[in-house]
């Protein structure tokens, strides 16, 4: 028989494992070389051993005895999201670069798998190592600062990679060419989100204090309008939460004191106001996408993430361009209003699960996250657009409130519990006594 403390200790380091594959999932989003062919091969082999690896994990806690008795609840969710995919596939027989269509629906499909499989292994992890009080947002939380930590560093000792010199070289913002710096500073938002939630479940808050600064100022670096929006509106829905009075005033006060911060870096910066309020240029696109794109292929679009019937969108009105920068726009022009209505239904149902769920801590990692990358959406590739990592962080709120672990084991089941792991079988009887 294990003991406790033993058992305590194994999930601990599990819950690391599983932040260190996050990190590496996440990695496998960035652009490592100026060649497409090597990056491409770079991004599927990081993104599948990932994979592969959180699998192995999955079936080494099925060995130990950790029985995969699961409930499934608002299912509804995966299976539009699955219907969403499907379509795209279908979108192959009349895409106009079916190469390319494939390639992103391959990719996506992947992150689905690999977000199902994770989801599988939290739910497993924190069923059974209850003791061990495994956080999803603790996973999360240091999978981003180690990222964020790598772009931090990079500034000081490579600043021609790390930096993106934009508006004709007047402006710096981290990232490089290795991420989008907007995308970036979504991931901070994320990071920043999980750290908010975590600073009411542990006890030593300097680490997170001091991993949230980091993030903060990371955050700063990127230079992303969109993601300083989010990361305010994060702030007050987590103080608006919060019961803590000293803590309210302190966030509070910080905000006021930020405010100079906002104004120059949403209206001054990098132009006027009437460059913000066009969203950077991008509603004339917006505009001539909806009036000009759209009426050719209204009904099932140009294929998965294609938005025109060459690489480019063109138009007499605007500028030229490869993507919408709107991950509504962007499916759209995709799939058509067949596929929009899809992508309707499919967030419907995720929202459904939030609504009806009554665990608080996984609601407030869900709005923690889906902040962020919802903003994002509106400006930048999006929860359903080019594979990026807001796809992956939304394919994995799809299955948080759909998986979760059933204590009504079957006769077989509970044989397997009783002889290989003895200790839990009898807590999990003892408590189901009491619940009847």
């Amino acid at each position: 028989m294990r003991h406790p403390k033993s058992d305590i200790s194994f999930a601990k380091g599990l819950s690391t494992v599983l932040a260190i594959i996050l990190f590496f999932k996440i990695s496998g989003y960035f652009t490592f070389t100026e060649n497409v062919a090597i990056t491409r091969v770079l991004k599927v082999l990081i993104r599948i051993s990932m994979t592969v690896w959180i699998w192995l994990i999955y079936r080494k806690l099925v060995k130990m005895g950790n029985i995969p008795s699961f409930k499934w609840e608002h299912v509804l969710a995966p299976f539009f999201y699955a219907t969403y995919l499907c379509l795209g596939f279908a979108s192959l027989l009349w895409s106009t670069n079916p190469g390319y269509s494939l390639l992103q629906l391959s990719m996506n499909a992947e992150s689905f798998v690999f977000a199902f499989l994770f989801l599988k292994t939290f739910v497993l992890l924190r069923a059974y190592y209850p003791e061990a009080n495994i956080r999803f947002s603790s996973m999360m939380s240091w999978a981003v600062f180690f990222v964020l930590s790598v772009f931090v560093i990079g500034k000081y000792i490579d600043p021609d990679t790390f930096y993106r010199l934009t508006h004709g070289g007047e402006e710096a913002r981290l990232g490089g060419y290795l991420m989008n710096p907007n995308e970036l500073g979504m991931l901070a938002v994320v990071g920043i989100s999980c750290c908010l939630i975590e600073l009411t479940q542990t006890i030593k808050k300097w680490k997170i204090v001091f991993i949230m600064v980091i993030m903060i100022y990371a955050l700063i670096l990127t230079g992303s309008r969109s993601s300083l929006i989010g990361f305010f509106l994060v702030i007050f829905y987590f103080v608006n939460q919060s019961k803590n009075s000293k803590l309210k005033m302190a966030i509070y006060v910080s905000a006021f004191m930020a405010i100079p911060l906002i104004v120059n870096t949403i209206f001054i910066k990098q132009g006027d106001i009437e460059e913000v309020l066009s969203m950077t240029g991008r509603l004339p696109f917006w505009k001539a996408l909806l009036t000009e794109g759209l009426p050719k292929e209204p009904f099932f679009g140009f294929g998965y993430m294609r938005i025109a019937y060459t690489d480019t969108f063109q138009s007499v009105h605007t500028y030229a361009g490869m993507m919408t920068h709107n991950t509504f726009i962007q499916v759209l022009m995709n799939l058509g209003f067949v596929g929009f209505s899809i992508m309707v239904l499919q967030l419907s149902a995720t929202m459904r699960g939030f609504f009806r769920s009554k665990n608080k801590l996984d609601k407030a990692f869900f709005i923690g996250i889906l902040i962020p990358i919802i903003i994002n959406s509106f400006t930048e590739f999006g929860i359903f657009g080019e594979s990026n990592f807001g796809i992956l962080f939304y394919q994995l709120l799809i299955w948080l409130f759909v998986i979760s672990f059933n204590s009504k084991l079957t006769p077989r089941e509970a044989i397997i519990l009783e002889n290989k792991r003895p200790e839990f079988y009898k807590k999990l009887i003892s408590d189901t006594d009491r619940s009847h």
